[in-house]
């Protein structure tokens, strides 16, 4: 039986039966005839290759209440681009494939640019955002939801309690957060969120005051999740990271542009399980140390937009109070693990955070020499104000290069 526990920012729904998916999917077809549901799956061509991608598409075939699949295509060449529209070719859905390495897709990525408008570094932010743009374009869908393309243990209940908050005019809200349980039945995952952003959000709380947008954020049981679905209006107006801090970065634009009580968080599933990062602890640009960074750089930026002023005094002082609480996390994640009989490697946790320190050091330097560097993509109303064709152009192409 899962807990009941509610938090003082958004609604949890909990997952306290586990036996109704039949019902929520009876229910989301009656409730997407009014509100279309599209699905955004960023994917590399990579994942075409792994057997997450191979179950989450034979799931998928037969989801009815699914209006359309947009799939946003990272480093594929023309062949591989073929290839891609013969996989996902099988789905009876109304499904398109945005090229991104497409030489339509670029050019529109290059006009962008000549504009002044930046679209970052390519990834799944980007990816996101184009995808968006695209199911704005095609105006067929009032709901949207995202899902990773490398979830091993995908099944159509996640989907369902994805798209049902959303979906559901009786509960209405206009954003959900997937969130799950991240330990198999050897041991805990998760070290990013265990101990570096549920840790540094309560330092932060200690430092500068229990200020409601650190207490939002850190009413979600798993920000780092990377499944949430949407009102297609938000997607309009949100801006979006495209480095690591985009799970972050979408919670603090949803904070923004919506009334905390229209926000909820979902559990999704019994376990979930994908592809681990290693924690790179020698190099900033890779694994969980530039997601550390990026995370950070992320959350100085929408502090500073609430108005905290950071110095060095005080980003000393947020060391030392995420040092303590890391620590004191350690325990008791070791604690949690003995009772269910899971393994625990204590040094290895403490090593983790060690190097989140040093991501807290290097993200507190960085944000001195440039404040901003941790710019969004613009919204979808300013792309719009400066080309007012654009998402015609971006529709245009997206059709021809699955023509």
């Amino acid at each position: 039986m899962g807990d009941f526990h509610q938090t003082e920012s958004i609604a949890t729904l909990h997952r306290l039966k586990k036996d109704n998916v039949d019902i929520l999917e009876s229910e989301l077809l009656v409730y997407s005839k009014d509100r279309p549901i599209a699905l955004v799956l960023p994917s590399l061509y990579s994942e075409l290759k792994g057997d997450a991608l191979k179950n989450i598409i034979s799931i998928l075939k037969e989801r009815k209440y699914i209006n359309e699949i947009v799939v946003s295509l990272d480093r594929a060449n023309r062949k591989e681009f073929e290839h891609a529209k013969k996989f996902f070719s099988i789905l009876p859905q109304n499904t398109k494939i945005i090229w991104n390495d497409g030489r339509r897709i670029k050019s529109l990525f290059k006009l962008l640019e000549k504009n002044g408008l930046y679209i970052g570094e390519r990834g799944k932010g980007r990816g996101a955002w184009i995808s968006f743009g695209f199911i704005l374009a095609k105006n067929t869908s009032e709901v949207v939801a995202l899902h990773d393309c490398d979830i091993l243990t995908y099944d159509r209940e996640l989907l369902a309690r994805l798209c049902y908050p959303v979906a559901n005019s009786n509960l209405d809200y206009d954003f959900c957060k997937g969130y799950y349980q991240r330990a198999s039945n050897k041991k805990i995952y998760g070290r990013v969120m265990r101990l570096y952003v549920s840790p540094i959000l309560r330092a932060l709380k200690k430092i500068v005051g229990h200020l409601p947008y650190l207490t939002y954020m850190d009413s979600f049981r798993y920000p780092l999740a990377g499944e949430f679905s949407m009102k297609i209006g938000l997607a309009r107006i949100n801006r979006i990271p495209t480095h690591w801090g985009l799970e972050i970065g979408v919670l603090s634009e949803v904070y923004r542009n919506v009334n905390p009580k229209r926000v909820c968080q979902v559990d999704l599933c019994e376990n979930y399980e994908h592809k681990h990062q290693e924690i790179s602890s020698d190099d900033p640009d890779r694994g969980l140390l530039k997601m550390c960074l990026d995370i950070s750089k992320t959350l100085f930026r929408a502090l500073a937009s609430e108005g905290v002023v950071f110095s060095d005094g005080l980003f000393k002082s947020l060391l030392a109070a995420y040092m303590r609480i890391a620590q004191d996390t350690i325990k008791m994640y070791h604690d949690d693990a003995a009772i269910n009989c899971l393994e625990f490697d204590r040094h290895a946790e403490g090593f983790a955070v060690e190097t989140f320190c040093e991501g807290i050091k290097l993200a507190s330097k960085r944000y001195f020499d440039e404040p901003m560097d941790a710019p969004l993509i613009p919204n979808w109303n300013r792309v719009t104000s400066a080309i007012p064709d654009f998402l015609d152009q971006l529709k245009n192409a997206v059709e021809k290069d699955n023509e």
